[in-house]
């Protein structure tokens, strides 16, 4: 199966890893990840006000492009895939948001017929649990690894439609496919302050160290995430402690593929 592929600004840069393990492990699960040509950075934020269209459109081009080529849209990034979600959202439910975009790009005929996937959706859907955990090489024993989730996967339920948003399973599911301990925590799908934590750095540390402190109380040795954001704040705040790792490192290690095997 081939999807395409939007990774992002930051998976091209400080989270190249999430990037980069991702594609060694869609290789040996056995579907490819077609990167979009020239794609833009999707801004990272959704925005609220419904007659802002122009930061919207380098999200509608990228999905108009899968469109084109007939494939389901697959990202990574926690905060991509929020506004991949909400603008598609857009797109298939609101004319007059579609009449503006046409107005601003007359050739973008496009009414939110791509499908937005996140990658751990297609691990679950299309590749299966029960055949990862055959794959495994290296089942991760006793690592006991709590999920972090954050805000931005669950969020809005209604248009994301990821997992339960106040008792997700996903995350779980996998690591138990790839043999660790799964830890469930009640502050995983919490938000840790990503988008506050310049203007409000206080208050945004305080939000992390609840995160922190509520994971390891329930017996979590390690985090995963998929969100470079939320990677690098709860990071901060654990310190060495508590290592914090995106979803595919871990993926990456239970199939067998060395770290060296990445350019990272």
């Amino acid at each position: 199966m081939i999807y395409s592929y939007y990774p992002g600004c930051t998976l091209k840069t400080k989270a190249k890893e999430l990037d980069e393990f991702a594609r060694l492990s869609a290789t040996k699960l056995g579907f490819t990840l077609e990167e979009i040509e020239e794609w833009q950075c999707c801004g990272a934020v959704y925005p609220l006000g419904t007659d802002e269209v122009a930061s919207k459109l380098p999200v509608i081009r990228a999905l108009n492009e899968a469109k084109k080529k007939n494939q389901p849209l697959v990202t990574l990034c926690s905060a991509c895939h929020h506004v991949f979600k909400r603008v598609n959202d857009d797109m298939k439910n609101n004319k007059d948001i579609r009449d503006t975009v046409k107005n601003y790009d007359e050739e973008l005929e496009y009414k939110g017929e791509t499908e937005v996937l996140h990658y751990l959706e297609v691990i679950k859907n299309f590749v299966g649990f029960d055949k990862l955990k055959a794959m495994v090489e290296t089942p991760l024993k006793g690592r006991k690894v709590g999920a972090y989730y954050g805000c931005m996967l669950l969020r809005p339920s209604s248009i994301m439609q990821f997992d339960d948003p106040e008792n997700p399973t996903i995350f779980e599911d996998f690591l138990r496919a790839i043999g660790a301990e799964p830890v469930i925590y009640p502050y995983r799908n919490e938000c840790c302050g990503g988008y506050i934590s310049l203007k409000e750095k206080q208050k945004a540390q305080g939000m992390v160290e609840k995160i922190v402190e509520n994971a390891t109380s329930n017996g979590s040795k390690e985090l995963i995430t998929a969100c470079p954001l939320c990677q690098y704040n709860v990071k901060q705040t654990a310190g060495e402690d508590l290592p914090v790792y995106y979803f595919t490192d871990l993926l990456a290690e239970a199939l067998g593929l060395k770290e060296g095997e990445a350019d990272v």
